[in-house]
C-alpha cells in the first residue's frame, strides 16, 4: 500500500447478525476470516466482487493504523470438485492445484492484498479429525450408519444442533426457511438416522472411489464443509474474530453452522463479533454461479487485454452489500473513468489541494465501505476547474493518486 498523509477512521460495517452498523475493530489488532473458493473452475466476477470487499476492509483497517490478521480457507476437496474432475477426466488434485493457482493469479492482478494465512482443507485434516473426535466425546456429535456399508464401517458423524441453544442466533430464520435453504445449499435434511433435519455432516465415512484420509477413531473418510472453516478459523486466529465474512449465500447454513461448531470447540459463546456478507452478482437474469454456468471469468477478461484496474473500478462502483447485474456497461464506464482519472490526476499541471477529496474517500470507507461515494469524491475533484490558482503544485495530484492506490486499490500509473 502507498503511504498517504494522515490516518483514517475504523470502518463501521453492517453486522448481518444484528442488522446494525458497528465498529469493525475494537483494538489495535483486527482479525478477519473469509471463506475461500472451491477450486474447480476459474475465478468469476462474483468471486472477485466478494474478495474485493474484504480487501477494502483490510486497506481501511491498515489506513486506520490497525494491525491485521487475515485468514482465508480453501475447500480443496469437495463434491463439486470431484464431480468436475470426473466430467473432465482430470485428476481432482491436479484440477484443484491449477484452479487455486489461477485464483491467486487473478487476485494478484486485481491487486487484492493476500491473506496472512491461507489454508486448504487437506492440510488441515489432522486438526479437523481431532476437533470432530472432541465433539463426539462431548456429546455434540453422533454417528449415523451408512447404508450398504462394508462390515466395520463406523458411520458418518453429524453435529447435534439441539446441543447448541444459540444455534440460528445469527440469521434468526424460521424453521421452514432454514429447512429450505439447507436443502438448496448442500444439506441433507431427509437423511435417515439423523436426529434433526438441519444437523450437518462433520465427517463422511469412506465411500468407494472417493478420496479419504485417516480419521483415527472416526475411521477413514473426509470432512464435512462447515467444520472445515471452523477448525481453520480456530487454528489461525484468536477467538473471537472481529469479522467473519463471505457472500450472502453463505450466511445460512454455512456461517451459522460453522459458528455453532466453533462454539462447541472453543467454549466462546460468540466466536465472531460481526458477520459481513456481500451481495450477489447476477448475469443474464440469474445469480452468477458455477452450477448455472452463467459466468464471466476474470482471467478471460485479462487475456483480452482488459485493464485489471478497470475491472476493479467497475466492481467497486457498486456497494459491497448490493445485489446487482453485470451487463458489461459497468466496464465501459469504468474504463472511461480510469482514462479520465489518469489524465487529470497524473498530469504535471498544478492542481488544487486534494486533501478534501482524500478526507471524503476516507469518510466514505469508514461508513460501511461506501465505495460509490468514495468514487464520486474523486470524480468531483477530477471535474473541478483546474485552471485557477492552485493551493499546491503537482504534489496535490500525487497525494490523491497514492490515496486511490492505498484505499481503493486502483492503480493510476
Amino acid at each position: 500500500m502507498s503511504v498517504i498523509p494522515g490516518q483514517g477512521d475504523i470502518p463501521r460495517i453492517f453486522n448481518s447478525a444484528s442488522g446494525r452498523l458497528e465498529p469493525s475493530a475494537t483494538g489495535e489488532v483486527a482479525s478477519l476470516y473469509v471463506c475461500g473458493i472451491t477450486p474447480y473452475d476459474a475465478t468469476h466476477l462474483g468471486h472477485a466482487a466478494t474478495y474485493l470487499a474484504f480487501d477494502l476492509l483490510v486497506r481501511a483497517w491498515r489506513d486506520a493504523g490497525i494491525t491485521v490478521r487475515y485468514a482465508q480457507g480453501l475447500t480443496d476437496v469437495d463434491d463439486p470438485l470431484l464431480e468436475r474432475a470426473t466430467i473432465t477426466g482430470q485428476d481432482w488434485r491436479a484440477l484443484a492445484t491449477s484452479q487455486t493457482q489461477l485464483y491467486r493469479t487473478d487476485m494478484a492482478a486485481l491487486r487484492v492484498i493476500p491473506p496472512d494465512f491461507y489454508r486448504g482443507v487437506i492440510e488441515t485434516i489432522p486438526h479437523i479429525v481431532a476437533g470432530v473426535e472432541r465433539l463426539l466425546d462431548s456429546g455434540y456429535a453422533y454417528r449415523v450408519p451408512v447404508e450398504d456399508a462394508p462390515p466395520g464401517t463406523l458411520g458418518d458423524v453429524y453435529a447435534d444442533l439441539s446441543a447448541d441453544p444459540a444455534f440460528a442466533s445469527q440469521t434468526r430464520l424460521d424453521p421452514f426457511a432454514a429447512d429450505r435453504l439447507f436443502a438448496e445449499r448442500g444439506g441433507d435434511p431427509d437423511r435417515p438416522g439423523k436426529r434433526g433435519r438441519l444437523d450437518p455432516l462433520l465427517w463422511r465415512a469412506e465411500r468407494p472411489g472417493e478420496p479419504s484420509w485417516d480419521g483415527r477413531t472416526l475411521g477413514r473418510g473426509r470432512p464435512g464443509w462447515h467444520i472445515e472453516c471452523a477448525v481453520i478459523t480456530a487454528d489461525q486466529l484468536d477467538l473471537p474474530v472481529d469479522v467473519q465474512g463471505g457472500g450472502s449465500d453463505l450466511a445460512f447454513p454455512h456461517h451459522e453452522m460453522s459458528t455453532s461448531h466453533l462454539r462447541a470447540l472453543s467454549g466462546v459463546e460468540r466466536p465472531a463479533r460481526l458477520t459481513m456478507h456481500t451481495g450477489m452478482l447476477s448475469f443474464g437474469g440469474q445469480k452468477m454461479s458455477k452450477s448455472l454456468g452463467n459466468l464471466v471469468f476474470v482471467n478471460q477478461m485479462l487475456e483480452r487485454g482488459v485493464n485489471p484496474s478497470a475491472i476493479r473500478l467497475a466492481l467497486i462502483g457498486h456497494h459491497y452489500r448490493e445485489d446487482w447485474e453485470w451487463t458489461g456497461q459497468e466496464l465501459v464506464k469504468a474504463e472511461a473513468r480510469l482514462v479520465k482519472w489518469r489524465e487529470v490526476i497524473g498530469s504535471v499541471k498544478p492542481h488544487p489541494s486534494s486533501a478534501g477529496a482524500i478526507a471524503k474517500i476516507r469518510a466514505a470507507l469508514a461508513n460501511d465501505l461506501d465505495t460509490p461515494t468514495a468514487i464520486a469524491a474523486v470524480d468531483e475533484w477530477v471535474g473541478q476547474d483546474q485552471g485557477g490558482r492552485p493551493d499546491r503544485t503537482t504534489y496535490a495530484g500525487a497525494d490523491l493518486r497514492r490515496a486511490i492506490d492505498a484505499l481503493l486499490g486502483v492503480k493510476l500509473y
